[in-house]
Parts: C-alpha cells; structure tokens; sequence
C-alpha cells in the first residue's frame, strides 16, 4: 500500500487545495507536541458524505472542549468536503478533517497566540475490519481503560484520547485480533479503541451508557434503526461477568461501519439474524 505521505491528489489545506505531497507542517507545530487537535472521521458513499454536518457540527464541538476555536464555518468546512472528494474524483471514499493549533510564537504548554489550523483529506478505503463482517471479528481485552471525565474531556473527538487506543489495537494485534474491547475507568464495559459496542440477549439490545466516552454518530444512528425495528434497547453499565450472557455482539463507527463481533476474550458470540439485518440496513441506509 502506498504511504500516505506519499501519493498523488489534492488536500484542502488553511482553505486551499494543495498537492497532496505539500500538504505539511513545521516539526513544532503545537499539536504535534501536546496533542492539541481534535478530528473527524466521515464516509461518502456515491459522493454523500452520510451525516457531513453533524461531523463538521462536531468537529467544532470538540475544538471548544479543548479550548479552541476553529476559524472556519460549519458551511465552510461542508463546502470543503466536496471541494475535496471532487478534485480526487471520488465518491465512494473515507474523509479526514482535522483541526489543530499550528506552529507560531508559543511553545510550551499554554498556545494561545498559535494560529489554529485546518485541512481535509479523502481516500478510497474499504472495510475496517477486513472480512470480519462475514465471520465475525475477534477482540482482545485492553489493560487500558477509558479515563474519567472529571480528568480529560472523554467527550471530545480529540487526538490525545487515542493514545492508548493505539497503544491496545497493536497489543490486539500481536495476538491476531482486529481490535481491543476497554472497560471505563469504574470497571464497566466501555467500547473498542474506535468504536461503540452493541450487545444482544434474548432479542433486546444493550449498549454502554456514554458518559465517558464518545457517543458516536453511527451509534445514534444504529439506535434509531433498532427503535424504528421496535427493538428494545437498553442503554446503560455493563458489567464484565454480564458478557457470558450475551448472544450477539456488534461494533459501529463511521470506519466500522456495523462490524459483527465473533470473539472477546474467551467470551464466543454468534453472528446472529438482528446483527445481520442492522448491518444490511445500516448498508442500505448510507447509499440512500
């Protein structure tokens, strides 16, 4: 696979198209070196990007959590977007937006004279998790748990939030599994490192209850399917020892898309009927 700092096409940077291989920024760029950038993460599906303002409404939401403010309009950052998919001829293709604080008279902790920085990529990029919406993904338990809200904003879409994300995905990884589940910081089920994770028991619908993590946009958007399926869905604490219990499993995001859950650790689910038919009409609905 090419690099991507390295292939051709254009990315929408400070509110130009640039050529993609140009598209950079100074070694002391603030956020490089305090995590001060948040992003969003989007999928256009036939040249629609499914739910683009409410990400481009999050992406803002997220700037101000971590005390900045984006100096371009949801509208602008809409326009963007499709400046983007349209000089990379795309249409089915997966879209990065990141806002952060940039290179300027401040570096140390505090940034507040650093100009805050904009740019859009997009690429073609298919399924997450490989074949696991076939068979099932198989999940690890992190170590790491996701921390309270009284000691980070949990709810911003922010890069500092994925540090040990990345860090349980490679442990993941090194033992053949696509990716790690996490408990919160009280020990109960959380999600994965990029997604929200769905349960299911006796033909009803359990999912964690987000108050310490991120209530991600697909997830809503799975929780409508299920109420509109008239499908009882309880949102609320999970405990470990309840996952024994549970018959099905599922994943969302924006990059998972509805991904069926085989395995977590020595806990074995099916990929049953409701998990196939939220999946199917979650494929349905984007292209819509």
């Amino acid at each position: 696979m090419t690099a991507y700092n390295d292939r051709d096409g254009k990315i929408w940077l400070d509110g130009d198209l640039v050529d993609w291989r140009q598209a950079n920024v100074h070694i002391l760029t603030h956020a490089m070196h305090y995590a001060s950038s948040v992003f969003e993460g989007e999928r256009a599906y036939g040249g629609k990007i499914f739910e683009s303002r409410k990400h481009s409404e999050r992406l803002h939401a997220s700037a101000r959590m971590i005390d900045f403010e984006i100096p371009w309009t949801v509208d602008e950052i809409e326009a963007a977007k499709q400046a983007v998919l349209a000089a990379n001829n795309l249409t089915d293709a997966y879209v990065r937006a990141i806002a952060w604080r940039g290179a300027g008279e401040d570096m140390g902790v505090a940034s507040a004279r650093n100009p805050v920085r904009l740019a859009i990529a997009a690429w073609e990029w298919g399924a997450y998790y490989g074949d696991a919406k076939l068979k099932g993904a198989k999940l690890d338990i992190s170590k790491w748990k996701r921390p309270s809200p009284e000691t980070i904003p949990s709810h911003a879409k922010a890069a500092g939030l994925y540090m040990i994300c990345t860090m349980s995905k490679h442990t993941a990884e090194a033992k053949g599994c696509s990716d790690a589940m996490m408990f919160d910081y009280r020990g109960y089920v959380a999600e994965a490192t990029g997604a929200n994770i769905f349960f299911v028991r006796d033909g009803e619908v359990h999912t964690p209850k987000p108050d310490c993590f991120l209530n991600g946009i697909t997830r809503q958007t799975v929780i409508g399917m299920l109420e509109e399926r008239q499908v009882k869905v309880h949102e609320r604490h999970i405990l470990p020892e309840e996952l024994e219990g549970f018959q099905q499993c599922w994943l969302t995001g924006t990059a998972a898309e509805v991904t069926p859950v085989g395995q977590i650790g020595d806990y074995a689910f099916e990929v049953g009927q409701l998990t196939k038919d939220i999946s199917e009409g979650y494929e349905k609905l984007v292209r819509s």
